[in-house]
């Protein structure tokens, strides 16, 4: 069985993914607009990790021939995809499924030292490749020191039963360490072409969408196609993101219970932001942040206010309380594109006795911004590469 993270543990582990991301930006801008494919879609259920000790969320693929299900988590902050495999070589973590074994799959190869697709790792992982016995050998590591090494493959990967990409390129961890919970890897959803948003382009155009269930217990999905997005989505464009990977945006400005903060637009500016599905808790610029707290605070003084939980610093104690009544936040986006934070996007609870306001401020007013998984809870989320934008609809999922 695996052991649930400790929230506090968790959010340690979170902020250094934070200052990973901050020292993983470059000044690099590359924008896709390659054609839309049409009509084809795929939808997988979208499950909380926490019930296998993630922050983060999963859902389950199909890998080789016959195909072995293993639940991945789903980054956006990552490009290639890897799971665990044996025999692993040097070491392996505990996970939910039995790990993959490339021997067992009729479709598994290895890819040479000397393949184009080995060159791309580069990008996609911030390494260079290794070569081992003419194998091309994958390293990527993570913000709180996790890791994975092995050997770069393709093999065949089942989305649904009528949804299967040949050849994809994947890593088939040897050495894997770290904060995956009882994951068997990771699927990155980033914008490098190791991705497996660019790996199926041809069949999905380059358009994802997903919605993070708010409970544990719940489901919500990713799909990739055009024709899975919701109906009701608002879009705003992807600001000059930095990097290959991240999906930038532009926040213009807050709001708390329908006010507007009083935050200069050159705070946000000079910041820029993310918006990545593996962060959980919300970063902002510590000027904005603030301000941000301070009218939480004011609008509700009728609730007593308890000890900071890790990076969280306005907590409540609700456990001698029937109802809570909290303001509506509302992000306003580029594009004049306003969008309303669910309830269960605003608060972080560890208990009733200990519930904060889900967001927190970086070191600095330079530092990047993120806009992190809590906050993205019961939003439908629409990424669409070819068109250069970013779309959330509400009532995505529970």
């Amino acid at each position: 069985m695996v052991k649930p993270l400790a929230v506090e543990e968790m959010l340690t582990h979170d902020q250094d993914r934070v200052e990973s991301i901050r020292s993983r930006l470059t000044t690099n801008i590359d924008t896709d607009r390659k054609r839309d494919a049409a009509g084809s879609k795929a939808t997988l259920p979208a499950k909380s990790g926490s019930t296998i000790g993630s922050g983060n969320y999963i859902v389950t693929v199909g890998l080789g021939t016959p195909k072995k299900d293993l639940s991945l988590i789903f980054d956006t902050g990552s490009d290639l995809t890897w799971t665990q495999c044996q025999p692993c070589a040097r070491s392996c973590y505990s996970q939910q499924e039995t790990i993959f074994a490339p021997s067992a799959s009729t479709t598994y190869s290895n890819i040479s030292c000397s393949a184009t697709e080995c060159n791309d790792l580069t990008s996609a992982t911030g390494n260079q490749p290794g070569c081992s016995s003419s194998t091309c050998i994958y390293g990527i590591q993570y913000g709180d020191q996790s890791f994975s090494v092995g050997f770069f493959g393709k093999e065949t990967l089942t989305l649904t039963k009528t949804d299967v990409i040949s050849n994809f390129y994947f890593g088939c961890g040897q050495n894997n360490q770290g904060l995956f919970g009882g994951a068997a890897g990771l699927l990155g959803l980033g914008r490098d072409k190791l991705s497996i948003v660019s790996q199926s382009a041809q069949k999905y155009g380059k358009v994802f969408s997903y919605c993070l269930p708010s409970r544990a217990s719940g489901t919500g999905y990713l799909t990739f196609g055009k024709s899975g997005a919701p109906s009701n989505v608002k879009y705003t464009p992807f600001s000059a993101s930095k990097g290959s990977t991240f999906y930038g945006l532009e926040l213009q400005a807050i709001y708390v219970g329908g006010n507007k903060l009083a935050i200069s637009p050159t705070v946000f500016s000079s910041s820029g932001m993310i918006i990545d599905s593996g962060t959980v808790i919300t970063r902002l610029p510590p000027t904005a942040y603030a301000a941000l707290s301070k009218a939480f605070r004011a609008q509700m003084t009728k609730y007593t206010l308890t000890k900071p939980l890790s990076i969280l610093d306005t907590c409540y104690d609700f456990s001698n309380v029937t109802t809570v009544t909290i303001p509506v936040l509302s992000f306003l986006w580029g594009g004049n594109t306003k969008v309303d934070i669910a309830g269960q996007g605003t608060l972080y609870a560890n208990g009733i006795s200990q519930v904060c306001l889900a967001f927190a401020g970086n070191g600095d007013d330079t530092d990047i911004g993120i806009f992190g998984n809590v906050q993205q809870r019961t939003l439908g989320v629409v990424y669409d590469l070819p068109a250069g934008k970013v779309g959330f609809a509400s009532g995505g999922c529970a």
